[in-house]
């Protein structure tokens, strides 16, 4: 079952149940997934590995917004993009724990046999690619440079 199926499911249940949060979670979602499907080049169809850089884009900018809302003490706000954060994140895959980030990391470090901060660019781009949906891009950046510190 593709992402938009799945949405489009999750979105009848909440429209039954009258969930506004999730209501407006998934109808983001879809919104996202139909500008995608029709931009320029993309051919009408989004591939398993674009939807969920889709939900991680959308994910970011939740917590971004998150942030922001709580930097300036507006809980009501703040609350809103918590909640569409929380229906977002189900249909990501399971996202590694910081032991498990931290240890496919190194791997990646021992891997391209990096041994200071200049190799950074050679790690990262080997670890996004390898841990594409699986972690946060700035939790694997400032892990990278953690390690090669020291």
């Amino acid at each position: 079952m593709s992402l938009e199926q799945k949405i489009m499911t999750e979105l009848k249940a909440a429209m039954l149940a009258k969930n506004e949060s999730a209501l407006r979670s998934l109808r983001a979602i879809k919104a996202a997934i139909l500008l995608a499907k029709t931009s320029e080049g993309a051919g009408g169809e989004l591939k398993e590995e674009d939807e969920t850089k889709l939900l991680q884009k959308l994910v970011k900018q939740r917590r971004d917004s998150l942030e922001i809302f709580q930097q300036q003490n507006r809980a009501d706000l703040a609350q809103k993009e918590q909640e569409e954060l929380d229906v977002i994140e189900k249909f990501l895959p399971k996202q590694m724990t910081p032991e498990e980030l931290k240890e496919a990391v190194a791997g990646i470090i021992a891997a391209t046999g990096a041994s200071s901060p200049a190799d950074m660019g050679k790690v990262m781009g080997a670890a996004t690619k390898q841990l594409a949906g699986k972690a946060d891009g700035k939790a694997i950046s400032t892990l990278v440079k953690e390690l090669l510190a020291k």
